[in-house]
């Protein structure tokens, strides 16, 4: 009896898992309060989103349709989008052409724009067509370069970092010409440049490692792909002062499969630490 009830649970999981979890969209809001992001810029909401994957089992025209949809709905100052548009080498997945899903992703709306980076799937597959595409619609992707951005005449800059795993980030490079009063976020595919990234940045945002894709009770992340391991899989990680958030992303790679991790859509309001009394 016990043996056939263990078999049931694995059944449902494995639905679960491989059928239903991967088909969800989950809007999940986080407030950062950060040290010297300006009272002028407080309350900021950006729509981050990673690691779309479209051809990935779930993840079809539909599905990126209504992931815009949805961070409409939302009406966020400013969108990102943090790499890896397509896939390679999925279990069950068929490729998409990066402009038949650049052209669903030209219908994001906010006041400061959409911003991407591109991710090593993305070079894998064929960088520099991934970025005509996104750049067809009216997306700047930005490569080691900055971008000022002004909400209400309070300025701050998007520094868009080269993926770590395929290409050569420059960390340094694009900030030696930003004032040191205004705030920097720094974009970036891969989180394992965190500890690279200088203490002047105020938020580093990241994706790529889909929180894991499968969170176990008891058991936790088994697999992230990180130097780092669990140390930057997911959320907001706060480290001597620097702050980093880690999107989960909206689709798999290799294997079809998210158990406890969902497709998610971030939305972050990025608050004014005021001063202590």
């Amino acid at each position: 009896m016990r043996l056939r009830w263990l078999a049931v649970l694995a059944v449902l999981a494995a639905v679960w898992g491989f059928a239903i979890e991967p088909n969800r969209l989950v809007l999940r809001e986080t407030r950062l309060v950060l040290p010297r992001w300006p009272a002028a810029l407080d309350g900021l909401r950006l729509a981050v989103v990673a690691d779309i994957h479209a051809g990935a089992p779930w993840i079809d025209d539909e599905k990126v349709e209504r992931l815009v949809a949805e961070v409409n709905d939302t009406r966020p100052d400013l969108v990102v989008l943090l790499g890896d548009f397509v896939i390679l080498e999925v279990l069950g997945g068929r490729p998409v052409p990066p402009e038949r899903t650049a052209e669903r992703l030209a219908g994001l709306r906010a006041p400061l724009g959409v911003i991407a980076i591109l991710g090593n799937h993305d070079w894998w597959y064929d960088g520099p067509r991934v970025r005509r595409a996104l750049e067809g619609v009216g997306i700047p992707v930005l490569e080691n370069a900055a971008l000022r951005l002004e909400r209400q005449g309070a300025p701050f800059w998007l520094v868009g970092l080269a993926d770590l795993w395929t290409q050569q980030p420059d960390v340094v490079g694009p900030l030696r010409h930003i004032p040191a009063d205004e705030p920097i976020v720094v974009l970036t595919h891969s989180p394992d440049i965190f500890p690279q990234v200088p203490a002047s940045v105020v938020l580093t945002l990241a994706g790529h490692t889909h929180g894991g894709q499968v969170a176990l009770p008891l058991l936790g992340r088994l697999i992230v792909p990180s130097r780092f391991g669990q140390r930057y899989a997911i959320g907001h990680v706060e480290e001597d002062g620097r702050h980093l958030f880690v999107t989960p992303g909206i689709g798999t790679s290799i294997i079809p499969v998210r158990f406890g991790v969902p497709p998610e859509i971030s939305l972050l309001t990025l608050a004014h630490a005021a001063a202590p009394d």
